[in-house]
């Protein structure tokens, strides 16, 4: 269970039935278009018995191989502190190798990167094949494309619209529609499969291995698209923080599992029915929209409904694991600071962040105008997916070696086969980039860039300033040759380098001929940890009797709250005279002898001049604060 003070003690049941809600929203809306995107691969001069049952276990078996096996069974037991994701993975392993390994944040970072390709295809995706539902219900079966188009971007805009407001007064109905939504999947496929049983000759593994032996090239393609029917098994690690291992765990083997397993089948058995009926007639059989034709025609327009509704939850669910992405990679420097807004009194983890929510649903109509489809779209959707599983399977070995202790080669024996499946899944996907699939590589680039840029930016202003500046031994021997005049009260200065006299104080000396009688010299730093404990986050060092050396230590999962930890030590702001916080606020221009290449400078100017404003993400009260700024040439 996670170490996160903020997660209530609630019985298991509610835990586990909130983990339906949320972690298992993506991952359950996949019948809706991976059989059938997998059959179109097979099927395009036709549908044979052999395709339909060979599809169907290549489906099964992933999911019993990726997710029961690597997700449930294996991954759910490494954690950070209760956390889970790419990045408190990477956290964990940085932790576990001193730091050191530079293809750990390169592992992390990449991971990031490709899941905000996932964040924007993902509600997409899902809305709209919950719309083209839509077709399947009688009368409504000539419905133009513009009008699915236009449904399917209204509520996606509805949806980003509501983040603002918060999900805290919503989310106690994720997991009862879920709950409805899986027990409706398991209900359909066992109906369908009752009409034809031999498609229970699926579930022998022999099946799939047949089919890919005789499929070739072709095969390949059919199992990139095979691979949508476990997008969104990220999902179980990224979110242990909120339920804990034991009811995802159960959450899966209890119900989603099963139910995903007899919906599948049931859509097979379905196809098996109509190839039979058109072989009877002499007729070539044509792929159709399997899961909205289970249901009979008086159910057909409930289950577009549910359907619509479960892809909201599930498109809910990225888009709040895209804000705590964010959050992470903010708090552990890949990222720029942003705004963050808390959208709930009782849950830290509830936050909104304004860019990150608008630029996202910017992209995702963008999707749905330039595919038009959800089967043009699912070509861009593996990729993004089966790239993040190779980074955190590359992680797990590393964790698994230096955090566990294993011995190298049975941690490599272990990691081996899960490894070459993810990399065959993701060569299988990278066959389909021309047809979309440059998509999430295109974004992910982009996010890259970003956070390469960032960190090499930050990286040459440090180095510039410690260039520039002085250190604070020879600074305080000059104070006592030429003492500045003192005045009552204590100053906080914001710094990166402890050994270093923050410009901040310099240009306060100059500027106002007097220095504070205290002086913090204070370091904010975050840890490869989620959590550190209120009582443990602040160390002092008194440099002498009137500087000291500060260091607040945070967990990437931690709300900074710089004035109540700093308070939290007796009589350290308590003196007359009050507190001031003196940040400074450096404008950044091009040197003689440049530190980055010009480009890469341009766009961490951009990112420096756009930062969130650190007061704000300090949480020190405004009119505390003084800001002086400086200027460092790189």
């Amino acid at each position: 269970m996670s170490n996160s003070p903020d997660l209530p003690n609630q019985s298991l049941g509610i835990l586990t039935l909130g983990a339906i809600g949320v972690v298992y929203g993506d991952i359950g809306t996949s019948p809706l278009y991976a059989f059938r995107e997998a059959l179109a691969q097979s099927g395009a001069d036709g549908i044979s018995f052999g395709e339909i049952l060979g599809v169907l276990s290549l489906a099964l078996w992933a999911l019993i191989i990726v997710v029961t096996l690597k997700y449930v069974a294996f991954l759910t037991r490494m954690d950070n502190n209760g956390e889970g994701g790419v990045l408190s993975l990477m956290a964990l392993a940085r932790r576990a190798t001193g730091g050191g390994w530079r293809i750990v944040l390169l592992l992390g970072a990449t991971g990031a990167a490709l899941f905000y390709g996932d964040a924007i295809i993902t509600p997409a995706l899902s809305v709209l094949s919950a719309v083209e539902g839509l077709r399947t219900i009688p009368g409504l079966e000539s419905m133009s494309e513009p009008v699915i188009l236009g449904v399917t971007v209204g509520i996606l805009c509805g949806l980003f619209a509501f983040q603002a407001r918060g999900t805290a007064g919503v989310a106690a109905l994720f997991g009862p529609i879920c709950l409805i939504w899986f027990v409706a999947l398991a209900a359909l496929g066992l109906w369908q499969i009752a009409k034809a049983p031999g498609v229970l000759a699926a579930l022998n593994p022999m099946q799939a291995i047949e089919f890919l032996h005789g499929h070739g090239v072709t095969g390949l393609f059919v199992l990139g698209a095979v691979f949508l029917t476990v997008t969104g098994a990220e999902a179980l690690i990224a979110d242990m923080g909120h339920f804990g291992r034991l009811p995802i765990q159960l959450g899966w083997l209890g119900l989603v599992w099963p139910a995903l397993t007899l919906n599948y089948l049931g859509q097979g058995a379905l196809a098996l029915q109509a190839l039979a009926q058109a072989e009877a007639r002499g007729q070539v059989l044509a792929n159709a929209d399997w899961f909205f034709l289970l249901a009979p025609d008086a159910l057909r327009a409930p289950l577009v409904v549910l359907a619509t509704a479960a892809t909201v939850i599930a498109s809910q669910a990225v888009i709040t694991g895209a804000f705590s992405l964010t959050h992470q990679a903010t708090a552990l420097g890949l990222l720029p600071r942003l705004t963050i807004r808390q959208t709930s009194a009782q849950q830290i983890g509830q936050i909104y962040l304004p860019a990150v929510n608008w630029i996202l649903l910017g992209g995702v109509a963008v999707l749905v105008f330039a595919f038009r489809s959800s089967s043009a779209m699912a070509a861009a959707y593996g990729i993004a997916v089966t790239g993040t599983m190779v980074v955190t399977t590359c992680l797990a070995f590393i964790i698994a070696w230096r955090h566990w202790h294993w011995d190298l080669g049975w941690a490599a024996l272990l990691i081996a086969p899960f490894l070459a499946l993810d990399v065959f899944f993701f060569g299988a996907n990278i066959l389909r980039v021309t047809e979309g699939g440059w998509v999430p590589l295109v974004v992910a680039g982009m996010v890259g860039l970003v956070m390469v840029t960032w960190l090499r930016g930050r990286r040459a202003v440090t180095e510039r300033s410690s260039r520039m500046g002085i250190a604070l031994d020879e600074f305080v021997h000059a104070l006592s040759v030429r003492p500045p005049v003192r005045i009552e009260g204590t100053a906080v200065f914001l710094t990166q380098d402890l050994t270093q006299v923050p410009a901040a104080l310099l240009h306060n000396l100059k500027h106002n001929k007097a220095l504070h009688r205290c002086s913090i010299l204070l370091r904010v730093e975050t840890l490869p940890q989620p959590w550190v404990a209120p009582d443990e986050r602040l160390s002092l060092d008194p440099f002498d009797a009137t500087f000291v050396r500060a260091r607040l230590r945070y967990g990437y999962m931690d709300r900074v709250d710089v004035p109540s930890d700093l308070a939290r030590s007796p009589g350290l702001l308590d003196g007359p005279g009050g507190t001031s916080f003196f940040v400074g606020r450096s404008a950044i221009r091009f040197a003689a002898r440049p530190l980055l290449p010009r480009w890469m400078t341009v766009i961490y100017m951009f990112l420096h001049r756009n930062a969130a404003d650190p007061t704000a993400y300090f949480n020190i009260p405004p009119n505390r604060v003084v800001e002086l700024g400086s200027q460092i040439e790189l």
